[in-house]
């Protein structure tokens, strides 16, 4: 059975769904398996399996406190007609490379795979661990997190969900999401400052053992919907073993065949899960990492220093503009040995200095992974020029991920076939999209432009952005990265 212990070696090990509803470790650390388990079936079998056949197999591999009827019962409920294809998570095939196509959600990015999910993994642990206190879900978004989570949550007795994100630092279809939410356990808002503040705003409440007493007093207690919760990061390592299982099943790989994955990459979340999912025995060759402009990631993997000390870039791909990369923590962990204390002392130079350097020995452990960023230029060119040669219209997330894959291909001659993870939908962002392609002539708004790239792309809008056009404003609060935890405290009545 699979337990849950801090990177920080604070506290025991806990179950699967007790590290699902805290979220975060009491330490202020990450919950880590304490062993990664093998592939539960043949690559093989898991080619003849369905999406919810394979979630089953890969995540009571690490959920083994939930039982198979508590287990089956979540991934019903999470993976049905929310989801605009049957097969969950397509592949698409453009210019030499597979596009994971892991969009096709409610909420049109990429989170929707897990957080369809995470409500349904949450609710069951608060049965099993006899929890009277209601959840509040607190977290910070980069943009596609907080609609995720909203529409995951919104409605789920037992619960509120408080989102944060960075007022001015998301795309306009993003906000508008967020901001038109319904339900009476939804609550949001914009802080004056960028995603790295409403981050370390949300750890500093958790981190506080007063505020933490304030809460239980009054029936209350926290929990992340972010992807430091390792109820987000497991359900993310299955869509990598079934694009796995669907291109062998489709003759495109052979069996064991090692293949390339292209991940573009902010909260390190996603490229971790397929690192686990190596781990687990996938033939994963290069995990390949691709920043934009806020290229610390980039930087970290060339060099082995991580530093966050310097000017923080808005870009057209907002949520990868992070600089504290929360999931890398998991990494550092690992490549430490396990070792709890190195990578505490680590941790704590983050928080002090704002930057560590990890060893040559940690450093060589880093093989498995490559480095790219590609910049504002080279992302737009990215989507021109694969609409141009495939008519195949990506978003700029996605296309960091292409430009850098190029990169990746020219600098090292390696033609690996190779899996990009498409983590939004172009109608997310369809003015960075049909400015790329040469068609927003400044007089339109996003949704006018949506209307433009429909006809361009072929492909139907998405009830995600329809559905908001013309829906009132509900969530309307702003604060300062200093004021959230008493907005926290004012919207909970404490």
């Amino acid at each position: 059975m699979v337990k849950y212990i801090s990177t920080r070696g604070g506290g025991g090990a806990v179950s699967a769904s007790e590290a699902i509803l805290k979220g975060l470790a009491e330490d202020g650390g990450l919950f880590f398996p304490d062993y990664i388990p093998a592939l539960p079936k043949t690559l093989k079998e898991f080619s003849e399996m369905t999406y919810q056949e394979t979630a089953y197999e890969v995540m009571q591999a690490f959920l083994s406190d939930y039982t198979e009827e508590e287990l089956k019962n979540c991934i019903k409920n999470a993976y049905d007609s929310k989801f605009d294809t049957e097969v969950i998570a397509p592949l698409a095939y453009a210019d030499g490379v597979y596009y994971l196509e892991l969009f096709h959600g409610a909420t049109i990015a990429f989170k929707d795979m897990a957080l369809s999910i995470l409500p349904h993994l949450m609710t069951t642990a608060v049965n099993k661990n006899h929890i009277k206190n209601e959840i509040v879900i607190l977290t910070a978004t980069s943009g596609d997190t907080g609609k995720a989570a909203l529409a995951g949550f919104a409605g789920v007795k037992g619960t509120k969900i408080i989102v944060f994100y960075p007022k001015n630092g998301v795309s306009p279809i993003q906000e508008k999401q967020m901001v038109t939410q319904k339900g009476d356990n939804t609550f949001v808002v914009g802080i004056r400052g960028n995603f790295d503040d409403a981050q370390n705003g949300v750890k500093k409440i958790f981190g506080d053992r007063e505020f933490e007493k304030l809460m239980a007093d009054n029936g209350y207690q926290f929990s992340s919907a972010n992807s430091i919760n390792i109820g987000r990061l497991v359900p993310q390592v299955v869509y990598y073993i079934y694009a796995y299982a669907q291109l062998l099943k489709e003759g495109k790989i052979a069996d064991g065949e090692a293949i390339n994955v292209v991940v573009p990459t902010g909260n390190f979340g996603n490229i971790l899960a397929a690192y686990f999912a190596k781990n687990m025995g996938l033939p994963i060759a290069k995990l390949i990492c691709a920043s934009n402009e806020n290229k610390v990631l980039f930087d970290f993997f060339r060099t082995g220093t991580y530093d966050r000390n310097r000017d923080f870039v808005l870009t057209s791909s907002p949520s990868m503009d992070i600089l504290i990369s929360s999931n890398l923590e998991r990494l550092i962990y690992l490549i430490a040995g396990k070792d709890a204390e190195k990578n505490r002392e680590l941790m704590m130079q983050l928080s002090t200095s704002g930057k560590y350097q990890i060893s040559t020995e940690m450093q060589e452990k880093l093989q498995d992974f490559y480095g790219g960023y590609a910049d504002e230029a080279q992302t737009a060119s990215a989507i021109a020029s694969l609409y141009e040669s495939c008519g195949y219209v990506i978003d700029p997330h996605t296309a960091v991920a292409s430009r850098v894959c190029r990169q990746y291909r020219e600098e090292t001659k390696d033609e690996t076939k190779a899996v990009i993870a498409s983590t939004a939908s172009p109608y997310k962002f369809t003015r960075s999209v049909m400015k790329a392609l040469g068609k927003d002539d400044g007089q339109a708004d996003d949704f006018e432009l949506a209307d433009r790239l429909s006809e361009v792309s072929g492909v139907k809008i998405p009830e995600a952005v329809t559905g908001i056009r013309t829906v009132p404003v509900l969530h309307d609060t702003v604060c300062g990265k200093e004021e959230m935890a008493d907005v926290v405290k004012k919207y909970l009545g404490i």
